[in-house]
């Protein structure tokens, strides 16, 4: 990052800038200049956080975004997803992002935006061409997503037409394949094989703890604050999906880890999230980093990469197995609708042998 600034620096004195000058615009024309010299040239995304530090000593000012008509009707979007709907921040912009791409697409005549022109073909050629670079599950996010961004512009009378009603279903069945899950005993050789004499190591065990005996999901551990955890009670507030707030037990395992981290090298700061950044800049954890952190226990334990939520069914799976009934495991992993419990019966494959019908004329 030093080199891109010096970079950025000696092209200003060659062009005649002053830092001040910088701003989104300015370093795109920066990168283009060097993709003409150098191969590997870094992103926008890798500039983001120099320009946001020259904005917070005040070296550069903050640019104010252009009003146009498309961000204006994204703005009253996200406000109806916030106070009408009671979105989380992650989903809104998920829905801010497809909505944004599909009106580029579909509701641009030149460089005027026309939502009132759209018709149930628009609806199918962006679709299309969304099932044809996405899997299954995207796609039917992306049929979520349009369908609220259509009756949100039908509720504001932008479009006459209730067009939420021609968005078609993506094909794929729910009790078509069987839950991705993993063995009690991989999901054992990750926790052996986390090294705990390093302060990213002790803080690692104990997100890998809380994601195996827990359940929880990787958003679910970044939100978790130190006032979550209940020491007195042995219990662990959770806030999950919906804005729900859930208790549960906090096994002795995961205390223990927790004890660990908190007692050890954890950064003394005012923030009162549970897990923070153990490198400059110092902060709460994203959600993203919970995948980082079992990505680099398979790759320790020798075990094909997953992500935090195959943990997720392999504790579903386990407590099947040790004779849990649904209601219980629906319980500890805070599934509104029983139905999605129901998928984890099909990977105990002996006790569905014990209960399947003989096919016809066969043999058992």
């Amino acid at each position: 990052m030093l080199k891109d600034l010096g970079q950025v620096g000696l092209w200003l004195s060659r062009t005649g800038l002053q830092v001040s000058d910088l701003s989104e615009e300015r370093l795109e024309d920066f990168l283009a200049v060097r993709r003409g010299i150098r191969r590997r040239v870094p992103g926008m995304r890798g500039m983001a956080p120099m320009l946001a530090f020259l904005r917070e000593t005040g070296t550069v000012t903050q640019s104010q975004p252009a009003v146009t008509p498309m961000t204006t009707l994204l703005e009253q979007f996200r406000s109806w997803m916030e106070k009408e709907r009671g979105l989380a921040t992650a989903t809104m912009l998920r829905y801010e992002n497809t909505a944004r791409r599909f009106l580029t697409e579909q509701a641009m005549t030149g460089r005027d935006l026309t939502p009132a022109r759209l018709s149930g073909a628009d609806l199918n050629a962006f679709l299309l061409r969304e099932c044809g670079r996405v899997s299954a599950g995207s796609a039917k996010g992306r049929v979520a997503e349009l369908r609220a961004l259509m009756r949100f512009l039908h509720l504001r009378g932008v479009i006459p037409l209730r067009l939420g009603t021609a968005v078609p279903p993506v094909g794929g069945w729910r009790f078509a394949v069987v839950p991705p899950t993993m063995a009690a005993a991989d999901v054992q050789l990750l926790l052996d094989h986390c090294p705990r004499d390093t302060a990213v190591g002790i803080r690692d065990y104990a997100i890998l703890t809380m994601v195996a005996r827990l359940g929880l999901r990787s958003i679910e551990v970044a939100r978790l604050e130190l006032g979550d955890v209940d020491w007195r009670a042995g219990e662990i507030i959770v806030r999950g999906k919906g804005r729900r707030d859930d208790r549960l037990p906090l096994p002795a395992e995961v205390g223990d880890a927790l004890v660990a981290y908190l007692s050890g090298d954890r950064p003394r700061q005012h923030d009162r999230h549970l897990f923070l950044t153990c490198r400059a800049p110092r902060g709460p954890i994203r959600a993203d980093l919970v995948g980082d952190v079992v990505e680099r226990a398979c790759l320790r334990a020798g075990v094909p990469r997953v992500g935090p939520h195959r943990l997720r069914h392999a504790l579903a799976g386990r407590l099947l197995r040790q004779g849990a009934g649904l209601t219980a495991i629906s319980q500890v992993l805070r599934h509104q609708d029983l139905a999605t419990t129901a998928l984890y019966a099909k990977v105990d494959f002996t006790a569905l042998r014990d209960v399947a019908q003989p096919w016809p004329g066969a043999t058992r």
